[in-house]
């Protein structure tokens, strides 16, 4: 089975929420094949924005969204 992964970022309204200001806005960094893949991108786009409190970036497990009844190890 493929477990998709987002990558996903943006200015966000409060830097201990996840509400983004603006959602036209929105960096999608892209969907990868496996957590690692999306760590990396995740963790790439962080560092660089790293002295920027109300940057943000996440990863959305979209295989979860997609099938939510299917059991994950």
């Amino acid at each position: 089975m493929q477990l998709l992964h987002l990558v996903m970022g943006g200015r966000v309204k409060d830097p201990r929420s996840l509400e983004f200001a603006d959602l036209t806005q929105i960096d999608l960094v892209g969907v990868f094949g496996s957590y690692a893949e999306a760590e990396d991108a995740w963790r790439s786009n962080a560092q660089r924005t790293v002295d920027d409190a109300e940057m943000k970036y996440v990863i959305v497990h979209l295989h979860k969204l997609l099938e939510p009844e299917l059991k994950q190890d």
